[in-house]
């Protein structure tokens, strides 16, 4: 392994970074970084090396991290005399039901495939790195209404102006953030993020506690620590694991029995049922489900609405009973 580069600033180098790169961080969280771009060997001035701080105006959920971006990687991954970059394309899994606002190629998961040198019998062998879309995908709630303020009836101390707070108006709808390149480029931001993955897994002496950028896009909207994106991402697992991740979970009316319904499945399985039962009983469903049928106009709006159709239809077809 190549020697680490050490940057020594000067004083007035360090006092340009914590005015500029590291604005947002406090003093602890300033001498960390610092320490951390020492000890890895990366430049801020060169953007290799940058602060995040989520939850800048709460004390208790305050948490900085520390990203990494792709030059940052790239100068470490140099370093390492047993890393080899991926030889062939990443690989995706696709699944077509699940197109839709959120995930507009359907995109499951990428894995990325990078080399690394036995350093025994000095064979190379594969690093795979996986990563899901929804675990890493940047979407976002949109209110179908926009928002509007609404008077808390309280006053600020200092101006005795009223105290307003952020209301959403309407249904609320998942987005995918289209500040950035994940709407443009799918499947290059995802296998960014699986190929970080692969080299925390390779190589974690170098990467542990390290973040590359993309990974943090989801963080930024939903404003989470990398903490507790990891946590989450354990939480997804375990629900994917019992098939409950971009699911419906469902009861059809056999015994109460729920189900969980993939995504891009609900529609079609709820039509089907829709059509095919008497009036009274699809009556019951819908009021059963109320929750779960919101939950699938959150996330597919426009599948939900022919849903709506067929049960208002369905519904409206019951013969009125008139009191004698």
């Amino acid at each position: 392994m190549n020697a680490i580069t050490r940057f020594d600033m000067t004083p007035k180098q360090i006092a340009l970074i914590k005015d500029t790169i590291a604005k947002d961080c406090n003093r602890d969280e300033f001498d960390l970084f610092c320490e951390v771009a020492k000890a890895k060997g990366l430049d801020p001035f060169l953007g290799q090396i940058i602060p995040m701080v989520f939850s800048k105006t709460d004390a208790e959920k305050r948490k900085m991290t520390i990203i990494i971006t792709r030059d940052g990687q790239r100068v470490i991954a140099q370093r390492c005399g047993d890393y080899r970059a991926a030889s062939k394309p990443p690989t995706y899994e696709i699944d077509k039901d699940l197109v839709s606002p959120t995930n507009p190629l359907g995109i499951v998961s990428a894995t990325v495939y990078l080399w690394k040198q036995d350093p025994k019998t000095s064979e190379w062998h594969e690093i795979a790195g996986q990563a899901y879309w929804d675990e890493f995908a940047p979407i976002k709630q949109m209110p179908t209404g926009g928002y509007e303020y609404v008077d808390t009836g309280e006053v600020w101390a200092d101006s005795g102006k009223p105290k307003k707070k952020k209301v959403a108006k309407g249904d609320i709808v998942l987005k995918l953030d289209d500040s950035g390149n994940w709407c443009r480029q799918p499947r290059i931001m995802i296998s960014k993020c699986a190929e970080m993955q692969a080299l925390r897994a390779g190589w974690p002496e170098e990467y542990t506690g390290l973040y590359g950028e993309e990974e943090m896009d989801r963080a930024k909207i939903i404003d989470l620590s990398a903490t507790e994106i990891v946590e989450q991402e354990r939480e997804e697992h375990r629900l994917r694991a019992v098939g409950a991740k971009d699911a419906i979970t469902v009861t059809w009316g056999d015994n109460w029995t729920l189900e969980n319904v993939p995504v891009g499945k609900f529609a079609d399985r709820a039509l089907e049922f829709i059509n095919s039962e008497p009036a009274d009983k699809v009556t019951k469903w819908s009021d059963a489900n109320r929750e779960p049928l919101r939950e699938f106009w959150a996330r597919s709006p426009a599948d939900a609405l022919e849903v709506k159709k067929a049960l208002e239809a369905k519904i409206g077809s019951r013969p009125s009973t008139k009191a004698a």
